[in-house]
């Protein structure tokens, strides 16, 4: 009889990987919802160790870093930055829809 495992452990499992954290990361923030991007980089911190650990590596409070990464959390893109460097994945932009003329700016 083959074994089965529960989703979210072979998620964790896999998003120890920081290569496929950043591409889950990437398709969450695709949706465009900051609350998917934020259960998203909730599941990163989880495989990577925890908010105990994500608080050692970026010097930022475990209350702090809870609230940031709370579903109600409204994080300031530099406080994302700093828990995304811990990991080794940035933040980047891309154009949405190649096909629209660009506008450049008066």
């Amino acid at each position: 009889m083959k074994r089965t495992i529960r989703y979210h452990d072979y998620l964790v499992k896999t998003l120890a990987n920081s290569a496929e954290a950043a591409a889950y990361l990437n398709t969450a923030a695709e949706d465009g919802e900051l609350k998917y991007l934020l259960k998203a980089l909730r599941n990163v911190v989880e495989a990577q160790g925890g908010i105990g650990v994500l608080a050692k590596k970026t010097k930022l409070s475990r209350t702090s870093l809870y609230k940031t990464l709370s579903p109600d959390g409204n994080p300031e893109v530099g406080t994302l930055e700093v828990i995304l460097k811990a990991y080794g994945i940035k933040i980047s932009f891309v154009m949405m829809d190649e096909s629209r003329p660009h506008k450049r700016a008066a």
